[in-house]
């Protein structure tokens, strides 16, 4: 199939939220604060929680497994420095709430900072198997770093009965405020390509579409050079997809450039395509040419309320209030904090959480944006203007989902397919009666999720 070079691929429904990159997209990848002190958490992926590996006061070194679990769907965690742990406890968690970690003190007068990956010139991926490939990403704790951190291992290896042939490479970042990704295609072009030809290896994909968003012109022409360059170009191409949120997500992303659905409920490999993360396939030439396991990643520290924004490289584990810190903390304007982005992103109430494998950035909003926020203002009564149902990317009912669950009625919400959502806060966003319905659908999902796990104790 040939691919137009404008981009104009999309898919229904979305919204355009506005970009604030400026604040940090000039900004290149820096290093973060030394740390003295990480807490590691054993839950950072989907999948099983793994079980510490270490005891209080053992000494650790910098890249050594600290958590790992033997259930397929997992991933191992590691230290990303030299140190000794501190105590095995409960911390702040963005997802779970609390959820234990491995606290580690920094041994002093020991470097706590990772230098940057670089390849040599004589790079050549056949030089590995697919098994190796796999293995390498297994053990460095490789987890999707651009969603919910899926073990790259489970999507990459090779499946008899799911046959892979397509390879995407997302590199949208459609989020408003976040550059972390932007910066890596323009840092770490030559490992992004490494990382890709290497998945591509392990998965046995024949094709390869890096999907950049074309309001990023300078990742675009970067990209393709480096394909020109490094790749053997005919089955990599770079595909400039249209500016719009949610296009990052994955399921959208396919329908825009392949005009193929995902089945409700199943995952990219059940039509024979694998997504990948910038991020994750640089992290995948880190852990199989490098041997390096996932302990840093680059984070975008952005906001109007934050006094230094920008992007930095910091180990896996640090506190916000570290980052923050470093940053030379924030403005007397500013109101919350949120991992992630002001759409998708999860407000934290405790500076003590750490940055974890697909912690992409930290936003500080202000007073002023929280005032002017939707869920901030008087809800009134839904006005049937139907303005959620053209902007859900997934082409779902958001008003009859959230008033079913706001009104208890949580086999109601399901019949219309409440676990479809991707949470994008689409609906919510143009909703003019200021109705959280996302909100309301993240309510019901949880309570099925308690009600499932009752009915299965």
């Amino acid at each position: 199939m040939k691919l137009r070079a404008i981009g104009r691929f999309s898919f229904p429904g979305g919204v355009h939220p506005p970009e604030k990159k400026t604040l940090t997209s000039e900004r290149r990848i820096q290093a973060g604060p030394a740390v003295t002190e990480v807490a590691v958490m054993l839950s950072q992926h989907l999948g099983a929680v793994c079980e510490p590996l270490v005891r209080k006061a053992e000494a650790v070194q910098a890249g050594q497994k600290i958590g790992d679990c033997d259930a397929f769907v997992s991933a191992p965690v590691h230290s990303p420095i030299n140190g000794k742990v501190k105590e095995i406890a409960l911390r702040s968690h963005p997802v779970l709430g609390r959820s234990l970690a491995v606290v580690i003190d920094a041994l002093p007068h020991h470097p706590t900072k990772r230098s940057y990956f670089t390849l040599d010139d004589d790079f050549d991926e056949g030089r590995y198997s697919a098994e190796q490939i796999c293995e390498a990403v297994r053990e460095a704790g490789i987890v999707g770093m651009g969603g919910a951190g899926f073990p790259t291992r489970v999507k990459i290896e090779p499946n008899p009965r799911l046959p892979k042939h397509t390879l995407i490479i997302n590199g949208c970042e459609c989020e408003p405020y976040i550059t972390s990704d932007y910066r890596i295609m323009l840092e770490w072009t030559r490992q992004i390509v490494v990382g890709v030809k290497l998945a591509r290896r392990a998965s046995g994909c024949t094709r390869v579409l890096i999907a950049i968003e074309d309001n990023k012109p300078q990742a675009i022409e970067q990209m393709s050079a480096a394909i020109r360059e490094f790749a053997d170009g005919g089955n990599i191409q770079v595909v400039p997809v249209k500016t719009k949120y949610p296009q990052g997500g994955e399921r959208q992303l396919i329908r825009a450039i392949l005009k193929r659905n995902v089945p409700t409920g199943g995952i990219p490999p059940m039509i024979g395509v694998v997504v990948l993360n910038v991020a994750t396939v640089a992290a995948i030439a880190e852990a199989v040419v490098g041997k390096l396991p996932l302990t840093h990643r680059a984070v975008t520290v952005t906001g109007e309320a934050i006094a230094r924004p920008g992007n930095y490289y910091v180990p896996i584990g640090t506190s916000v209030e570290d980052l923050l810190e470093f940053c030379e903390g924030v403005t007397e304007r500013c109101a919350k904090v949120v991992i992630g982005g002001p759409m998708m992103g999860i407000a934290i109430a405790d500076l003590k959480v750490p940055v974890m494998k697909t912690t992409n950035a930290v936003t500080f909003l202000t007073k002023e944006q929280i005032g002017r926020a939707k869920f901030a203002r008087r809800q009134t009564a839904c006005i049937r203007c139907g303005r959620c149902l053209q902007v859900c990317p997934e082409n779902l009912n958001p008003t009859r989902i959230a008033h079913a669950v706001k009104h208890n009625l949580l086999d109601t919400a399901q019949r219309y397919y409440m676990s479809a959502c991707i949470e994008c806060g689409c609906c919510s966003y143009v909703c003019p009666a200021n109705i959280e319905l996302t909100g309301y659908i993240k309510t019901g999902k949880i309570f099925v999720a308690r009600q499932k796990k009752k009915m299965a104790q």
